[in-house]
């Protein structure tokens, strides 16, 4: 089977898992999951006695993705959708760091040119 990009996309109870040859395409998958994700309709604010989780605090579903290795992968990333519909892009595992948008650029572009030049050299 050799080394894949793997791909798992948390949406509530459900978790769909698929792998990819190259990055390039595990990328375009990842978009398009994330894409079809954020047309949902908005979540309500939930209330917790003394505290409220507005929408855009709430991550409704996460795409995941790792690889090529198995074991080690070099890369760990994903995208979280928001409740209101809106996507954060973050690198790591077990200390995520939010990748930084230039102007413009969506969360699914900024993920693609940072994992794109960090494994292109």
């Amino acid at each position: 089977m050799g080394d894949r990009y793997r791909l798992v996309v948390r949406d509530g109870p459900r978790v769909q898992r698929d792998s990819f040859a190259s990055l390039e395409e595990a990328l375009d998958a990842l978009q398009a999951s994330v894409l079809a994700l954020s047309t949902r309709p908005e979540r309500q604010t939930i209330d917790v006695r003394s505290r409220q989780f507005e929408p855009v605090a709430q991550v409704a579903a996460r795409a995941e993705l790792s690889g090529p290795e198995r074991f080690m992968p070099s890369v760990r990333a994903g995208v979280d959708v928001r409740g209101d519909g809106s996507a954060e892009a973050w690198t790591g595992r077990l200390r995520r760091s939010v990748v930084a948008r230039e102007d413009g650029e969506s969360a699914l572009a900024a993920l693609r040119r940072v994992l794109e030049a960090a494994t292109s050299g």
